[in-house]
């Protein structure tokens, strides 16, 4: 019994053209200036404390403001999850 021959595996294949393949270019990634090279610009400037210290409140009283709001929201959600429904 002959066996029977696969489709695409002759030995009359056809070689197909050759493909121009493109160089594969690793990405450059950005990366961050150094730290001390950042800072070397305010190396000689004066530390003026009073707009410091200003700044500084503004901050504060910010922060203190989002932390309410944000208390105030989960207070709101926690009664409205205990309110009870209608029937």
């Amino acid at each position: 019994m002959p066996a029977n021959p696969v489709a695409g595996n002759s030995a009359t294949a056809t070689v197909p053209a050759p493909v121009s393949v493109l160089p594969i270019v690793a990405k450059e990634e950005w990366q961050p200036p150094p730290v001390a090279e950042v800072l070397a610009v305010y190396a000689g400037r004066a530390k003026d404390t009073v707009t410091a210290t200003r700044g500084a409140a503004k901050v504060r009283e910010s922060l203190n403001r989002a932390k309410a709001v944000a208390a105030q929201r989960r207070a709101a959600q926690n009664t409205a999850r205990r309110t009870p429904k209608s029937a």
